[in-house]
């Protein structure tokens, strides 16, 4: 690869319009240019407000001027420049600020956003006719690869652009984008590709992500530094009322939360899920007396509802917004100058990256407001403000790429121009996440992708592709294509309704989505909060849950099943050192402090570097609480296997429960007698787990996500649109005939694979147990200690709940303590 120089001189035009603007270019803006001139890929790393975008652009524009200079508004149409980012809001947001730059140079350039709300006429054109610049979503890209003629399109593309490059790459998406990188390749070699982020915990594993690999050696884009901008300030509320033991609503905070509001030019506050954001929303307004213009902004809500919350952020006319993740992201919102993070943001590359959106310039702090919403998570906060102070980010290493996601693609090169198997396996192994792909794999991939595979390929609908004479592979019909694109895509939410409301049950407004199985537990006359408002179900119609507004005192809160965050690895260790030393304990509210003492007092504090667990016995029952600090999805698979120890060892264990710190397991036996080092012992990761996943409904829901993206099982079709239900039924037949069939599906592999990592986060809890082997220890005591409690209080908590739940958890939380914190 050829040196870069350390920096390049900008063009008299661009110098003079950063001159007209009293700006100077920024050396890593220069070294993007520099980069590009010399044909490298790189990656930026800057931090927010550091001119990030315009360094990834700049080499486009200085390119592209050149280029209208000579041959003016009248050159052919060619795509020049891929911008590729997470979100559709980020695409036209960085299109519009693009434009600024380009019309007050006078450049002339054609820029054009193409995401799911760009209407059909539109799409045509493009493609006929390509902009300078289109920008644009994985998903977007995807369906690209999968169309006919689509090299005619990319075949000019001179420069690549991934913007959050470091939220996009871990997961499918970024599977699926890098697959689809490795064919425009093919059709586009001289592009080069640029990975803008402002924060990157593994920063090789991003760098070659973002870079064509080769057989023969690993290859890595150059690492491009933006300079350090001003410290952030993090608060950690410490609020005038009682914090409670257990619960996640923060209703007791949001006082102090809303008078932090008000002295705001605009505030974001954060929550970390679709439920929380509801009922935080419901709470401030409770609160807002000044009538201060306070929105909501989550992923369930429909588009033009987000869009005009987003509008009204733009244009300085809110003072808050209630968010989810849709918000995390690199768009510049102007005037916000405070983040509240409502509970624990579960990591510190989160938080910062949510810090960003406060204070959007380099020489300006950004001023963030943690509210914990109980004494747990005040450790984890202070954890996490100890981490932003030392810039330690974190986040697991990029693994190998899912299987589901490369059957996915297969499919979709079979829809567009077809493939040579030869040919497509070079060119999958040429994407980061498949470089050590092996042959054997790749063609079991791709029968099941043709055929279903051994056990389902004797079926008509899972013939997808067919080989032509001359070797080419492609969809077996037209249908079969169309159909794939309209399921393209590795998000898969949980089956959704739309929500739509009307005064007489007909017609109406949709307000948004709302997850099927919530709606499947209401009945007619119910009401619930979505969208900010109180509403009364009506019923359900097809794919529609019909509603109208109500006022009502308890409504219920909808849950979701997805965008729950996992507490990091890197938090949960500061958090287990933070419990047993008490020199961290100066900067914790003086309730949690006396917390802490009260529980060295009863019983004794975790080991950063063991496990405690505790056995007492409660209202006829025996109890276990062991505290790992290793995450619910964790403890979730922990609790079960405890559980089938346990029913093994004849202690009639009755069922168990976890929350991010704590396991409690319960059963009709004295617990106190046994093995623990045993019990806890590596080998539960074995024939128990084995056992275990074979009948657990939570595998079947991790298959079920796989079979859909790698389109086994569709669910849209022309016209029509599958319901949860079906879906389910469907492929829960399926996986009870690939266990009893052919137990090594390559689609019950990839199943595996995500359970290992992801939804029972398997992998964690070995680590888990690999580092307290032999650090058990055992406290048997004679009533629930103060650390027991929150967890304690998870027993019999219903999922989805009214308003009534905080008091209801009070009342059962009093008895509770009052029994913990007796010194008798």
């Amino acid at each position: 690869m050829p040196s870069v120089p350390a920096t390049a001189s900008l063009p008299p035009r661009f110098a003079d319009w950063f001159a007209t603007r009293g700006w100077t270019a920024r050396s890593h803006q220069l070294e993007m240019i520099a980069s590009a001139e010399a044909g490298e890929d790189a990656l930026l790393i800057a931090p927010t407000g550091g001119g990030k975008t315009l360094g990834g652009f700049l080499p486009s524009l200085i390119d592209l001027a050149s280029a209208v200079s000579q041959a003016g508004r009248d050159r052919p149409h060619a795509l020049h420049t891929l911008y590729i980012s997470p979100l559709k809001a980020l695409s036209v947001d960085v299109a519009r600020n693009l434009m600024m730059p380009v019309e007050e140079m006078g450049l002339d350039l054609r820029i054009e956003t193409r995401t799911g709300d760009t209407s059909t006429s539109k799409r045509q054109r493009q493609r006929a006719h390509p902009p300078d610049i289109l920008l644009t979503t994985p998903e977007q890209l995807a369906l690209f690869c999968a169309t006919a003629n689509a090299e005619a399109f990319f075949r000019d593309l001179r420069r690549i652009i991934i913007d959050e490059a470091h939220a996009i790459a871990p997961q499918k998406r970024g599977d699926l984008l890098s697959l689809d990188l490795a064919t425009i390749r093919q059709w586009a070699p001289q592009a080069t590709r640029a990975g803008l982020s402002a924060t990157v915990a593994d920063e090789g594993g991003l760098a070659r992500w973002l870079v064509a690999q080769t057989p023969l050696e690993d290859r890595f884009a150059r690492i491009v530094r933006g300079a350090p901008g001003a410290r952030p300030e993090v608060e950690i509320l410490d609020p005038t009322d009682r914090i409670p033991w257990a619960g996640h609503s923060g209703r007791h905070a949001l006082a102090d939360v809303y008078g932090r509001i008000k002295r705001a030019k605009m505030a974001l506050v954060f929550v970390n899920t679709r439920s929380q954001a509801e009922l935080t929303f419901q709470e401030l307004w409770s609160h807002n007396s000044d009538n201060l213009p306070i929105a909501l902004h989550h992923g369930s809500l429909s588009p033009e509802q987000r869009r005009k919350v987003e509008k009204a952020m733009a244009e300085g006319r809110l003072k808050a917004v209630v968010c989810t993740s849709t918000l995390d992201l690199g768009i510049d919102w102007g005037d916000v100058d405070l983040v509240v993070q409502m509970g624990a943001p579960k990591g510190s590359s989160r938080l910062i990256q949510r810090l960003g959106r406060s204070n959007h310039r380099l020489d300006a702090p950004s001023k963030a407001l943690l509210a914990p919403t109980n004494r747990f998570e005040h450790l984890e906060c202070q954890a996490a403000r100890d981490a932003v102070a030392e810039n330690a980010l974190d986040g697991d290493p990029l693994g190998a790429g899912a299987f589901d996601v490369l059957a996915q693609h297969i499919m979709g090169r079979g829809c567009g121009d077809g493939f040579f198997a030869d040919a497509l396996f070079n060119e999958v192994r040429s994407a980061a996440p498949y470089s050590h792909l092996d042959r054997e794999t790749f063609d079991r991939v791709l029968d099941f992708a043709a055929t279903g595979g051994y056990a389902l390929n004797t079926y008509e609908r899972f013939r997808r592709l067919v080989q032509r004479k001359d070797g080419r592979w492609l969809a077996r019909t037209p249908q079969i294509a169309q159909r794939y694109r309209m399921n393209v895509g590795t998000i898969v939410e949980a089956p959704m309704l739309d929500v739509v409301v009307s005064a007489r049950g007909r017609g109406g407004h949709r307000l948004g989505q709302i997850e099927e199985w919530f709606v499947e537990q209401l009945t007619p006359g119910d009401t619930f909060i979505f969208a900010g408002q109180v509403l009364r179900f009506v019923g359900i119609e097809e794919m529609t849950a019909r509603v109208v507004r109500a006022a009502e005192a308890d409504p219920k809160i909808p849950s979701y099943q997805g965008g729950k965050f996992p507490l990091s690895t890197y938090l949960a260790a500061r958090v287990r050192d933070m419990v047993q030393d008490r020199e961290q304990w100066d900067g914790l509210p003086d309730q949690v402090g006396d917390w802490l003492r009260l529980q060295a007092v009863r019983s004794r504090l975790p080991a950063a570097d063991g496990l405690l667990v505790e056995t007492f016995p409660r209202s006829a029952r025996h109890y276990l609480v062991c505290y790992p600090f290793e995450g619910r999805l964790a403890h979730q698979t922990l609790g079960m296997l405890l559980t089938q120890r346990l029913e093994r060892l004849g202690m009639r264990p009755m069922g168990f429960v976890a929350n991010e710190y704590a396991v409690s397991v319960w059963g009709l036996r004295d617990l106190s007698g046994l093995d623990f080092d045993a019990l806890f012992d590596e080998d539960m990761m074995g024939d128990d787990l084995d056992a275990w996943l074979a009948e657990s409904q939570l595998m079947k829901r991790t298959f079920r996500n796989c079979a859909v993206i790698a389109g086994l099982i569709e669910r849209r079709f022309p016209g029509q649109e599958k319901t949860g239900r079906q879906v389910t039924f469907s492929t829960d037949l399926i996986y009870d005939v690939l266990r009893e069939h052919e137990p090594d599906h390559i689609l019950l592999r990839a199943a595996w694979q995500d359970a290992a990592s992801g939804l029972l986060d398997i992998r964690r809890l070995g680590e888990a147990l690999a580092r307290i082997r032999g650090r058990v220890t055992h406290m048997p005591l004679d009533r629930i200690s103060p650390l027991a409690v929150p967890v304690m209080l998870e027993i019999g908590k219903e999922p989805v709940y009214g308003e009534g739940h905080d008091s209801i958890l009070e009342e059962a939380a009093e008895d509770l303590i009052a029994e913990a914190v007796r010194l008798d």
